[in-house]
């Protein structure tokens, strides 16, 4: 499983706004019906007003590469630049092992 973390920041609320418009517009919803897409959405920074993080999860690095060859990217594209943002990206993949056992006593079940 790889998890994308994608910083998108501009001015004056745009970068809310371009959240808004991906999700009314219905695009936020196709990225998920996506073969492969296991999870994609958007959070807000409490002590950042100009950014909005995007956590997009998919199943593997085919899936993300299907998911770039598609139409929507360009879409998304236009988008972002309507709005005029920047991004920072982290990219994490996940070991299949879990949690190690020493850590499981800090979460709450």
């Amino acid at each position: 499983m790889i998890t994308i973390h994608l910083y998108y920041t501009g001015k004056n609320g745009s970068a809310r706004r371009f959240a808004e418009e991906m999700t009314g517009s219905g695009i936020a919803a196709d990225i998920r019906a996506e073969e492969g897409n296991l999870r994609y959405e958007y959070y807000f920074p409490m002590d950042d007003p100009e950014t909005v993080l995007l956590i997009d999860q998919w199943r593997d690095q085919a899936t993300i590469d299907l998911h770039h060859a598609s139409p929507m990217m360009a879409q998304i594209t236009a988008l972002r630049e309507k709005y005029d943002l920047h991004m920072k990206v982290e990219r994490f993949v996940s070991e299949d092992s879990g949690l190690p056992e020493k850590d499981l006593k800090y979460i709450k079940q």
